[in-house]
């Protein structure tokens, strides 16, 4: 009897441990600010640069903007010079810190050696890979989507090898210095398997695992290497919802994200955003997955947008 009520109290005892730390660790998502605070000059004190990839518009923009209001000197990518030249320009007049262009389409196969080239000389801070492709704005099944074998590549080459190519080249400098942040942004929608949005979900699933395995193997050196994955941002991917606590503007959630750096190798950058991560992946596959649920999610966007499939630069993130 002694035995068993050892037992029972010892047990009791571990579940009141782990759920009283689930509390405290909940506790630290609604107050960021104060459970992982930062200094204002942490960002500037990783480096002298930060480089954002996808930076023309939405959250690459908004990460460009708010790094230079922080004291860092940006270099800013994108395919589109002349947006590019707008964002240069913004944070120039904004901010006074310098800022580096450099015109480039991820989607090709052979851009890094020349990217390489230009970043060599800079010491880098910060690395933003922001930069990602959705297929189509209307969900799709994979079969359904038009030029398909051209799609795959653009993916792959945008949304998973970029942002292994962008490590491999600022790793090297961040490991010598003993000190560096990577925020690798990934997607909610890599939460669980998704459907009519399976590339896209898929190649934000190996963001996310290549930013934990990243940060597992360097974190001992200093660095903090991130992924961040939200879900309603109003940007032009998204088809510009209207504003409000889930579809935050892009600059809103930069801020947000930002207070969770210290929180752990994978954020979802807001605490409605990570609630909304929670429900999903606490709804059972087989109502998500339901043919009629995914009619009507097909139908539902279809009614938020007037084109059936985005040409190649409506398909553009940042």
């Amino acid at each position: 009897m002694d035995l068993m009520d050892s037992l029972f109290i010892s047990l009791g005892a571990a579940v009141t441990i782990y759920y009283g730390v689930k509390v405290l660790l909940f506790t630290g998502l609604l107050f960021p600010k104060f459970w992982f605070p930062l200094p204002q000059s942490f960002f500037s004190s990783m480096g002298e640069w930060a480089v954002v990839t996808g930076s023309s518009e939405g959250i690459g923009r908004a990460y460009a903007l708010e790094l230079a209001e922080r004291g860092m000197n940006i270099v800013i990518m994108s395919r589109t010079k002349e947006t590019l030249d707008q964002v240069a320009q913004k944070i120039r007049d904004t901010t006074g810190k310098k800022v580096k262009v450099i015109v480039t389409d991820f989607t090709k196969e052979d851009v890094f050696t020349e990217i390489e080239d230009q970043l060599k000389a800079l010491n880098i801070g910060v690395l933003v890979n922001n930069v990602g492709i959705l297929p189509s704005t209307i969900p799709s099944k994979f079969l359904d989507m038009e030029e398909l074998d051209q799609i795959i590549t653009k993916v792959i080459n945008c949304n998973v090898k970029t942002g292994a190519k962008m490590c491999k080249i600022v790793l090297p400098g961040m490991t010598k210095r003993g000190k560096g942040v990577i925020l690798n942004v990934s997607s909610g929608v890599a939460s669980i398997p998704f459907p009519l949005y399976n590339l896209y979900a898929a190649s934000k699933v190996f963001v996310e695992r290549l930013s934990q395995g990243l940060q597992a193997e360097y974190k001992d050196k200093g660095i903090i290497i991130q992924a961040v994955a939200p879900f309603g941002v109003s940007t032009r991917l998204a088809n510009y919802p209207k504003t409000n606590m889930v579809n935050m503007s892009p600059e809103d959630f930069v801020k947000c994200s930002l207070q969770y750096l210290a929180a752990g190798d994978k954020t979802y950058g807001s605490i409605w955003h990570m609630i909304m991560g929670w429900i999903l992946q606490t709804v059972p596959l087989k109502v998500l997955h339901a043919e009629c649920v995914l009619r009507g999610i097909q139908d539902y966007v279809k009614k938020k947008t007037a084109n059936t499939y985005t040409s190649e630069s409506d398909a553009w993130s940042g």
